[in-house]
């Protein structure tokens, strides 16, 4: 289920979609259909995947028509086939026809990243490592986006720049080094704040341990750079993964013994996945 802030956010963005694509009216659907019309439909899954965001989709739905029926026939989470019925539903003719893009947008979208995530996840089977999202979401859908993530067995990184210290080169640079920036920090925050810097040297990185820091992030490095610093850290430090992770990558990197591999892509990249609405009575 959704959380309330979840939800919200998606209420949200629904006002702004509605604007966009209703206007002054669906000149299209209220011309031709009785008012009064009731109609049956399903949501259809054309590939396979991970389904996310149906709360999104019947949020959607009984703002057109507070008393649509809606029976769920595949949860978020699932996986699904081409073919499998995600959904059926009964109301308003109009209601299913003007909300039916708005519905998918979201629907298709959300999930298409825990589809994705799903896959990253298969490929750390054997290992204990956790895929984490980041901060690269579309403007907007963080939450969304989050919660799309985790549909798919993944795990969600910090939320936004306030509730975890993140410290990456450009602070690094100002401050003067990894020592500077850890220190000056810590007489700011309280210690239930965790800290992670960003490394890209073995020398960085011993820095960062001798700094006592939470998590250390291995940015960009080689899957045998990553292997040496992990034996170095000696499980002194969560380690983090991060940096041109594909799909490719993400086994070979998991068996280098990090805790958790960060992909942008999760979020960034999204192909939405194939559902489509079918009108049955």
């Amino acid at each position: 289920m959704m959380d309330e802030k979840t939800l919200k956010s998606a209420e949200v963005l629904f006002d702004l979609a509605y604007a966009e694509d209703i206007g002054d009216g669906d000149i299209t659907t209220n011309n031709l259909i009785d008012p009064n019309q009731n109609k049956t439909a399903q949501l259809i899954a054309k590939e396979e995947g991970v389904i996310a965001g149906l709360q999104v989709a019947e949020m959607v739905f009984k703002r057109f028509d507070k008393n649509m029926e809606w029976n769920v026939l595949i949860p978020d989470g699932n996986t699904v086939i081409p073919g499998d019925v995600i959904v059926e539903f009964k109301g308003n003719y109009r209601a299913l026809l003007s909300g039916e893009r708005k519905a998918l947008n979201f629907l298709q979208r959300l999930s298409g990243i825990a589809s994705y995530s799903r896959l990253c996840m298969i490929e750390t089977q054997g290992t204990k490592v956790e895929i984490l999202d980041t901060r690269k979401t579309l403007p907007g859908y963080r939450y969304l986006d989050k919660y799309a993530v985790r549909m798919g067995g993944a795990s969600n990184h910090r939320f936004g720049l306030y509730d975890m210290v993140m410290i990456k080169d450009n602070h690094i640079q100002i401050a003067g080094g990894i020592t500077q920036a850890v220190e000056a920090i810590r007489k700011k925050i309280p210690k239930s704040i965790k800290i992670e810097v960003e490394t890209t040297t073995i020398e960085q990185v011993k820095e960062a341990l001798a700094a006592d820091v939470d998590i250390i992030m291995l940015d960009n490095m080689r899957s045998t750079l990553m292997k040496e610093c992990v034996e170095i850290i000696d499980r002194r430090a969560k380690i983090e993964a991060s940096g041109n992770m594909t799909i490719k990558r993400i086994r070979k990197v998991a068996h280098t013994g990090v805790d958790y591999i960060s992909i942008g892509a999760l979020t960034h990249s999204v192909k939405a996945l194939d559902i489509s609405q079918r009108i049955i009575d």
